[in-house]
């Protein structure tokens, strides 16, 4: 690779230096995106309880939910 002044010439490898090299001078910053990434984990955790229920979880056989699943195809299906 090519170095030119001390900076490589690689846009790719300029960028990534240019964010770890923030990430580590961060001081409020680091605080600021563990609140967000725990945030983000909550969030997705409990909108799965909430709006994705298991269902299937109910059927003992892999049968009973081929049949429960291709029941509420054909009923929702038709009119």
């Amino acid at each position: 690779m090519k170095v030119e002044n001390n900076r490589p010439c690689n846009p790719l490898v300029r960028v990534a230096r240019f964010y770890i090299d923030g990430f580590r001078q961060m001081t409020w910053g680091r605080t600021l995106w563990i609140l967000i990434l725990v945030k983000l984990i909550i969030m997705f955790v409990v909108l799965r309880m909430i709006f994705f229920p298991r269902f299937l979880s109910r059927f003992d056989t892999e049968g009973e939910r081929r049949q429960y699943v291709s029941e509420e195809l054909i009923h929702r299906a038709t009119p």
